[in-house]
């Protein structure tokens, strides 16, 4: 089982930035494109960020792309997860998660779960 645990979450002003942390359990992490998703109130989950094993490849949503940077240390079996420029809209809870196959853009391609960490911009 790998054991994800998200941090650097807060309140920030529209236009502000914060970086998200997501601590892996084991250095099999390594092994494992990771991704981000978020929450908003009334919304469904939905799809941010991707990074690759090896940081080969990077995939971003179209409501993040330019503004959200997502890097990993291997190393340190930590995720991240820069967010530039935010917005009101940024607001959710955001979750690490590990991707186990096929596309990292659909949420049921991933095994584990962090717990998430609140986001909130205001406007």
């Amino acid at each position: 089982q790998v054991v994800l645990v998200e941090s650097g979450g807060g309140l920030v002003q529209a236009g502000g930035s914060l970086r998200l942390s997501c601590a892996a359990s084991e250095r099999t992490f390594s092994s494992y494109t990771m991704g981000w998703f978020r929450r908003a109130p009334g919304k469904e989950r939905e799809f941010v960020a991707a990074i690759s094993w090896n940081e080969r490849s990077t995939y971003y949503a179209d409501s993040v792309k330019g503004r959200f940077i997502i890097s990993r240390d291997n190393f340190k079996t930590t995720l991240y997860l820069q967010m530039n420029s935010l917005k009101p809209e940024d607001t959710a809870v955001y979750h690490c998660a590990a991707h186990r196959g096929g596309t990292v853009y659909n949420q049921d391609n991933y095994y584990y779960w962090g717990q998430g960490t609140q986001v909130t911009v205001s406007s």
